[in-house]
Protein backbone atom coordinates (compact mmCIF):
# COMPACT_ATOMS: atom_id res chain seq x y z
CA UNK A 1 0.00 0.00 0.00
CA UNK A 2 1.11 3.38 -0.48
CA UNK A 3 0.02 5.56 2.41
CA UNK A 4 -0.35 9.39 1.41
CA UNK A 5 2.28 11.97 3.58
CA UNK A 6 0.40 12.51 6.83
CA UNK A 7 -2.11 9.82 6.82
CA UNK A 8 -2.09 6.13 8.42
CA UNK A 9 -2.40 2.76 8.84
CA UNK A 10 -5.45 1.42 11.40
CA UNK A 11 -5.36 -2.72 11.35
CA UNK A 12 -8.80 -3.88 13.01
CA UNK A 13 -10.21 -7.37 12.80
CA UNK A 14 -13.94 -6.55 12.30
CA UNK A 15 -12.37 -5.53 8.48
CA UNK A 16 -12.44 -9.14 8.00
CA UNK A 17 -15.82 -8.94 7.65
CA UNK A 18 -17.99 -6.48 5.14
CA UNK A 19 -18.21 -3.36 4.89
CA UNK A 20 -20.99 -0.99 4.11
CA UNK A 21 -21.42 -0.06 0.52
CA UNK A 22 -20.18 3.43 -0.07
CA UNK A 23 -21.74 5.63 -2.24
CA UNK A 24 -19.08 5.90 -5.44
CA UNK A 25 -20.48 3.51 -8.43
CA UNK A 26 -16.95 1.66 -8.32
CA UNK A 27 -17.01 0.34 -4.74
CA UNK A 28 -15.16 -3.17 -4.82
CA UNK A 29 -14.82 -5.50 -1.61
CA UNK A 30 -12.50 -8.24 -2.55
CA UNK A 31 -10.31 -10.87 -0.82
CA UNK A 32 -7.35 -12.34 -3.08
CA UNK A 33 -5.95 -16.11 -2.55
CA UNK A 34 -2.99 -17.96 -3.79
CA UNK A 35 -2.03 -21.92 -2.43
CA UNK A 36 1.55 -24.03 -3.42
CA UNK A 37 1.93 -27.87 -3.04
CA UNK A 38 4.99 -27.96 -4.48
CA UNK A 39 5.34 -31.57 -3.54
CA UNK A 40 1.99 -32.23 -5.36
CA UNK A 41 3.05 -29.67 -8.00
CA UNK A 42 -0.13 -28.01 -7.78
CA UNK A 43 -0.46 -23.93 -7.86
CA UNK A 44 -4.22 -22.38 -7.67
CA UNK A 45 -5.42 -19.04 -7.14
CA UNK A 46 -8.48 -17.15 -6.43
CA UNK A 47 -10.38 -13.99 -6.15
CA UNK A 48 -14.22 -12.74 -5.67
CA UNK A 49 -14.53 -9.50 -5.17
CA UNK A 50 -18.60 -7.68 -5.21
CA UNK A 51 -19.18 -4.61 -7.01
CA UNK A 52 -22.20 -4.01 -5.59
CA UNK A 53 -22.97 -0.31 -6.78
CA UNK A 54 -22.67 -2.46 -10.56
CA UNK A 55 -24.90 -5.07 -9.47
CA UNK A 56 -22.26 -7.94 -9.42
CA UNK A 57 -19.37 -9.43 -8.30
CA UNK A 58 -16.00 -10.82 -9.90
CA UNK A 59 -15.07 -14.46 -9.30
CA UNK A 60 -11.85 -16.15 -10.33
CA UNK A 61 -10.25 -19.25 -10.10
CA UNK A 62 -7.09 -20.16 -11.55
CA UNK A 63 -5.68 -23.99 -10.90
CA UNK A 64 -2.22 -25.24 -12.40
CA UNK A 65 -2.10 -28.94 -12.79
CA UNK A 66 0.71 -30.86 -12.39
CA UNK A 67 0.83 -32.15 -16.11
CA UNK A 68 1.07 -28.86 -17.63
CA UNK A 69 -2.54 -27.71 -18.04
CA UNK A 70 -4.97 -25.33 -16.09
CA UNK A 71 -8.48 -25.32 -15.15
CA UNK A 72 -9.21 -21.69 -15.52
CA UNK A 73 -13.43 -19.90 -14.76
CA UNK A 74 -13.84 -16.05 -14.79
CA UNK A 75 -17.84 -14.95 -14.06
CA UNK A 76 -19.64 -11.72 -13.15
CA UNK A 77 -22.59 -13.18 -11.52
CA UNK A 78 -25.53 -11.13 -10.01
CA UNK A 79 -25.57 -9.63 -6.68
CA UNK A 80 -28.10 -7.23 -4.82
CA UNK A 81 -25.63 -6.81 -1.60
CA UNK A 82 -22.20 -6.57 -0.13
CA UNK A 83 -23.49 -9.07 2.58
CA UNK A 84 -20.91 -11.44 2.00
CA UNK A 85 -18.55 -13.29 -0.77
CA UNK A 86 -20.65 -15.93 -1.53
CA UNK A 87 -21.59 -15.29 -5.59
CA UNK A 88 -21.03 -17.68 -8.89
CA UNK A 89 -20.53 -20.82 -6.52
CA UNK A 90 -17.38 -19.19 -4.82
CA UNK A 91 -17.89 -18.48 -0.73
CA UNK A 92 -15.24 -17.14 1.60
CA UNK A 93 -15.86 -18.08 5.36
CA UNK A 94 -14.15 -15.98 8.10
CA UNK A 95 -13.93 -18.65 11.00
CA UNK A 96 -11.68 -16.36 12.92
CA UNK A 97 -10.62 -12.86 11.99
CA UNK A 98 -6.58 -12.47 10.84
CA UNK A 99 -6.43 -16.50 11.68
CA UNK A 100 -8.53 -18.75 10.07
CA UNK A 101 -11.07 -18.79 6.89
CA UNK A 102 -12.77 -21.50 4.54
CA UNK A 103 -12.95 -21.31 0.75
CA UNK A 104 -15.01 -23.42 -1.44
CA UNK A 105 -15.81 -23.51 -4.94
CA UNK A 106 -18.84 -25.58 -7.23
CA UNK A 107 -18.58 -25.14 -10.77
CA UNK A 108 -17.40 -25.00 -14.22
CA UNK A 109 -14.21 -24.51 -15.41
CA UNK A 110 -12.45 -24.65 -19.02
CA UNK A 111 -9.76 -26.86 -18.89
CA UNK A 112 -6.56 -25.12 -21.11
CA UNK A 113 -3.47 -27.30 -22.57
CA UNK A 114 -2.37 -23.52 -22.94
CA UNK A 115 -3.23 -20.09 -20.55
CA UNK A 116 -2.25 -18.41 -23.73
CA UNK A 117 -4.96 -19.08 -25.02
CA UNK A 118 -6.92 -16.18 -22.28
CA UNK A 119 -5.24 -13.41 -24.68
CA UNK A 120 -8.49 -14.14 -26.67
CA UNK A 121 -10.76 -14.93 -23.53
CA UNK A 122 -13.78 -14.83 -25.97
CA UNK A 123 -12.32 -17.53 -27.92
CA UNK A 124 -11.35 -19.29 -25.00
CA UNK A 125 -14.40 -19.70 -23.52
CA UNK A 126 -16.52 -20.77 -26.62
CA UNK A 127 -13.38 -23.48 -28.29
CA UNK A 128 -12.32 -25.20 -24.47
CA UNK A 129 -13.51 -27.90 -23.27
CA UNK A 130 -14.77 -28.05 -19.66
CA UNK A 131 -15.04 -29.81 -16.36
CA UNK A 132 -16.63 -29.62 -13.18
CA UNK A 133 -14.65 -28.45 -10.03
CA UNK A 134 -14.81 -28.82 -6.42
CA UNK A 135 -12.56 -27.13 -4.11
CA UNK A 136 -12.67 -26.81 -0.42
CA UNK A 137 -9.60 -25.53 1.35
CA UNK A 138 -9.40 -24.35 5.12
CA UNK A 139 -6.56 -21.53 5.21
CA UNK A 140 -4.92 -20.23 8.23
CA UNK A 141 -2.90 -17.41 9.30
CA UNK A 142 1.02 -18.06 9.70
CA UNK A 143 2.14 -14.39 9.80
CA UNK A 144 1.00 -11.24 11.76
CA UNK A 145 -1.31 -9.30 9.14
CA UNK A 146 0.30 -6.77 7.29
CA UNK A 147 -1.59 -3.34 6.13
CA UNK A 148 -4.66 -1.88 6.99
CA UNK A 149 -6.98 0.55 6.37
CA UNK A 150 -6.11 4.60 5.49
CA UNK A 151 -7.11 6.91 7.74
CA UNK A 152 -6.11 10.84 9.24
CA UNK A 153 -3.70 10.56 11.88
CA UNK A 154 -6.67 11.13 14.10
CA UNK A 155 -8.22 7.88 12.79
CA UNK A 156 -10.83 9.55 11.12
CA UNK A 157 -11.71 8.28 7.68
CA UNK A 158 -9.91 9.61 4.53
CA UNK A 159 -11.88 11.57 2.12
CA UNK A 160 -10.24 9.45 -1.00
CA UNK A 161 -11.23 10.45 -4.47
CA UNK A 162 -13.17 7.51 -5.70
CA UNK A 163 -12.34 8.24 -9.87
CA UNK A 164 -8.66 8.35 -8.92
CA UNK A 165 -8.49 5.70 -5.92
CA UNK A 166 -7.62 1.95 -5.92
CA UNK A 167 -8.58 0.98 -2.66
CA UNK A 168 -9.74 2.30 0.86
CA UNK A 169 -8.14 -0.47 3.21
CA UNK A 170 -5.78 -3.39 2.02
CA UNK A 171 -4.53 -6.75 4.26
CA UNK A 172 -1.92 -8.95 3.41
CA UNK A 173 -1.22 -12.63 5.09
CA UNK A 174 1.00 -15.41 4.96
CA UNK A 175 -0.78 -18.55 5.17
CA UNK A 176 -1.18 -22.21 5.03
CA UNK A 177 -3.49 -24.50 2.93
CA UNK A 178 -5.20 -27.96 3.53
CA UNK A 179 -7.96 -29.30 1.77
CA UNK A 180 -9.11 -30.83 -1.87
CA UNK A 181 -9.35 -30.12 -4.52
CA UNK A 182 -11.20 -31.99 -7.64
CA UNK A 183 -11.33 -31.15 -11.67
CA UNK A 184 -12.97 -33.78 -13.50
CA UNK A 185 -11.82 -37.03 -12.83
CA UNK A 186 -8.34 -35.37 -11.13
CA UNK A 187 -8.34 -35.06 -7.22
CA UNK A 188 -6.01 -33.29 -5.15
CA UNK A 189 -5.07 -33.23 -1.53
CA UNK A 190 -3.41 -29.96 -0.86
CA UNK A 191 -1.37 -29.48 2.13
CA UNK A 192 0.76 -26.42 1.32
CA UNK A 193 1.53 -22.51 1.65
CA UNK A 194 0.39 -19.49 0.16
CA UNK A 195 -0.64 -16.02 0.43
CA UNK A 196 -3.85 -13.69 0.84
CA UNK A 197 -5.61 -10.37 0.74
CA UNK A 198 -8.02 -8.62 0.79
CA UNK A 199 -9.58 -4.98 -0.36
CA UNK A 200 -12.23 -2.26 0.13
CA UNK A 201 -13.43 0.88 -1.25
CA UNK A 202 -13.61 2.36 -4.61
CA UNK A 203 -11.11 1.03 -7.31
CA UNK A 204 -10.61 1.33 -10.99
CA UNK A 205 -7.99 -1.41 -11.85
CA UNK A 206 -6.42 1.64 -14.37
CA UNK A 207 -5.39 3.87 -11.43
CA UNK A 208 -2.86 1.20 -10.19
CA UNK A 209 -0.68 2.64 -13.02
CA UNK A 210 1.50 -0.42 -12.66
CA UNK A 211 3.03 -2.79 -10.12
CA UNK A 212 5.31 -5.91 -9.66
CA UNK A 213 3.67 -8.08 -7.01
CA UNK A 214 5.91 -11.23 -5.52
CA UNK A 215 4.29 -12.93 -2.45
CA UNK A 216 6.02 -16.26 -1.45
CA UNK A 217 5.64 -18.05 1.84
CA UNK A 218 8.37 -20.95 2.32
CA UNK A 219 6.93 -22.32 5.29
CA UNK A 220 5.62 -21.86 8.64
CA UNK A 221 8.41 -19.58 9.66
CA UNK A 222 9.45 -17.74 6.54
CA UNK A 223 8.36 -15.35 3.81
CA UNK A 224 8.72 -12.44 2.10
CA UNK A 225 6.60 -9.69 0.31
CA UNK A 226 7.75 -7.57 -2.58
CA UNK A 227 5.34 -4.51 -4.36
CA UNK A 228 6.76 -2.32 -6.25
CA UNK A 229 4.01 0.37 -7.08
CA UNK A 230 4.82 2.31 -10.18
CA UNK A 231 2.94 6.25 -10.54
CA UNK A 232 3.99 8.67 -13.65
CA UNK A 233 7.05 10.32 -13.57
CA UNK A 234 8.28 8.99 -10.13
CA UNK A 235 10.19 6.49 -8.81
CA UNK A 236 8.39 3.48 -7.75
CA UNK A 237 7.63 3.14 -3.98
CA UNK A 238 8.97 -0.54 -2.00
CA UNK A 239 6.32 -1.39 0.04
CA UNK A 240 6.41 -4.90 1.46
CA UNK A 241 8.14 -7.00 4.14
CA UNK A 242 10.82 -9.73 5.17
CA UNK A 243 8.88 -12.09 7.80
CA UNK A 244 11.06 -14.39 9.91
CA UNK A 245 11.13 -15.37 13.62
CA UNK A 246 7.36 -14.20 13.78
CA UNK A 247 7.99 -10.70 12.97
CA UNK A 248 7.25 -8.36 10.02
CA UNK A 249 10.73 -6.46 8.94
CA UNK A 250 9.31 -3.34 6.96
CA UNK A 251 11.45 -2.91 3.68
CA UNK A 252 13.51 -0.02 3.36
CA UNK A 253 14.17 -0.54 0.08
CA UNK A 254 14.59 -2.86 -2.68
CA UNK A 255 15.48 -3.71 -5.79
CA UNK A 256 14.17 -5.92 -8.94
CA UNK A 257 15.93 -6.94 -11.96
CA UNK A 258 13.51 -8.86 -14.99
CA UNK A 259 14.35 -10.80 -17.49
CA UNK A 260 11.09 -10.85 -20.01
CA UNK A 261 10.56 -13.12 -22.86
CA UNK A 262 8.01 -12.26 -25.71
CA UNK A 263 5.63 -9.96 -24.93
CA UNK A 264 7.48 -8.45 -22.05
CA UNK A 265 6.12 -12.01 -20.02
CA UNK A 266 8.37 -12.59 -17.23
CA UNK A 267 10.77 -15.25 -17.18
CA UNK A 268 13.16 -14.70 -13.90
CA UNK A 269 13.46 -12.41 -11.82
CA UNK A 270 16.83 -11.49 -8.88
CA UNK A 271 15.74 -9.71 -6.06
CA UNK A 272 17.37 -7.48 -3.20
CA UNK A 273 15.66 -6.56 -0.27
CA UNK A 274 16.75 -4.10 2.61
CA UNK A 275 15.67 -3.98 6.15
CA UNK A 276 16.39 -2.49 9.03
CA UNK A 277 18.10 -6.09 9.72
CA UNK A 278 20.12 -6.62 6.59
CA UNK A 279 19.88 -7.75 3.22
CA UNK A 280 18.28 -10.55 1.90
CA UNK A 281 18.69 -11.78 -1.87
CA UNK A 282 15.87 -14.35 -3.69
CA UNK A 283 15.92 -15.39 -7.22
CA UNK A 284 12.45 -16.57 -9.44
CA UNK A 285 11.83 -18.67 -12.32
CA UNK A 286 8.39 -18.66 -13.77
CA UNK A 287 6.79 -22.11 -14.40
CA UNK A 288 3.33 -21.25 -16.05
CA UNK A 289 1.52 -17.89 -16.60
CA UNK A 290 -1.28 -16.72 -16.90
CA UNK A 291 -2.64 -13.72 -19.19
CA UNK A 292 -5.40 -11.52 -18.10
CA UNK A 293 -7.05 -7.89 -18.98
CA UNK A 294 -9.21 -5.18 -17.94
CA UNK A 295 -10.90 -2.97 -19.86
CA UNK A 296 -12.52 0.45 -19.28
CA UNK A 297 -13.47 3.45 -21.21
CA UNK A 298 -12.01 6.65 -20.47
CA UNK A 299 -13.03 10.46 -20.35
CA UNK A 300 -11.19 10.84 -23.66
CA UNK A 301 -13.42 8.64 -25.27
CA UNK A 302 -10.68 6.22 -25.87
CA UNK A 303 -10.18 2.45 -23.94
CA UNK A 304 -7.81 1.98 -20.61
CA UNK A 305 -6.30 -1.31 -20.89
CA UNK A 306 -4.73 -3.02 -17.97
CA UNK A 307 -2.63 -6.02 -18.10
CA UNK A 308 -1.96 -9.09 -15.58
CA UNK A 309 0.17 -11.77 -15.65
CA UNK A 310 -0.13 -13.59 -13.21
CA UNK A 311 3.50 -16.28 -13.23
CA UNK A 312 3.81 -19.40 -10.54
CA UNK A 313 7.15 -19.37 -9.51
CA UNK A 314 9.56 -20.92 -8.03
CA UNK A 315 11.53 -18.57 -5.34
CA UNK A 316 14.76 -19.39 -4.01
CA UNK A 317 16.16 -17.82 -0.73
CA UNK A 318 18.99 -18.48 1.27
CA UNK A 319 18.75 -22.28 0.96
CA UNK A 320 15.23 -22.36 0.77
CA UNK A 321 12.81 -23.24 -2.22
CA UNK A 322 8.92 -22.65 -2.38
CA UNK A 323 6.70 -21.84 -5.12
CA UNK A 324 5.22 -18.54 -4.95
CA UNK A 325 3.47 -15.72 -7.43
CA UNK A 326 4.62 -13.39 -9.41
CA UNK A 327 1.86 -10.91 -10.31
CA UNK A 328 3.01 -8.29 -12.93
CA UNK A 329 0.31 -5.74 -13.43
CA UNK A 330 0.76 -2.54 -16.54
CA UNK A 331 -0.96 0.13 -18.09
CA UNK A 332 -0.84 -0.51 -21.96
CA UNK A 333 0.36 2.31 -23.81
CA UNK A 334 1.03 2.37 -27.51
CA UNK A 335 1.22 -1.94 -26.94
CA UNK A 336 3.76 -1.86 -24.36
CA UNK A 337 3.49 -2.69 -20.53
CA UNK A 338 4.35 0.98 -18.95
CA UNK A 339 6.74 -0.52 -16.46
CA UNK A 340 8.96 -1.64 -19.00
CA UNK A 341 9.63 1.58 -20.32
CA UNK A 342 12.02 2.29 -17.95
CA UNK A 343 14.72 0.78 -15.89
CA UNK A 344 13.67 -1.25 -12.51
Amino acid sequence: MIVPHGMTLKLDPRDEYQHEPEAASNFNESMYFDVFDRRRSIGAWFRIGNRVNEGHAEVTVCVHLSDGRVAFWFARPQIASNASLDAGGFKVSVVEPFKALHIAYEGEVLILDDAKALRDARSAFKQSPRAHASISLDLSGVSPMHGGEIVNLDGSRWDLDPETSAYRGHTEQHIAARGTIRVGDTVIDVDGFGFRDKSWGPRHWGNLYWHKWTPVTFGPDFGVLLALMGRPGQEPDVVGHVWRDGALLPLTDARLDVDYGPDFVQRSMTLELETAAGRTLMTGEVLSTTPLQHRKANPAGGETLVRIIKGVTLFKCEGREAWGMSEFLDLVEDGRPVSTLRHL
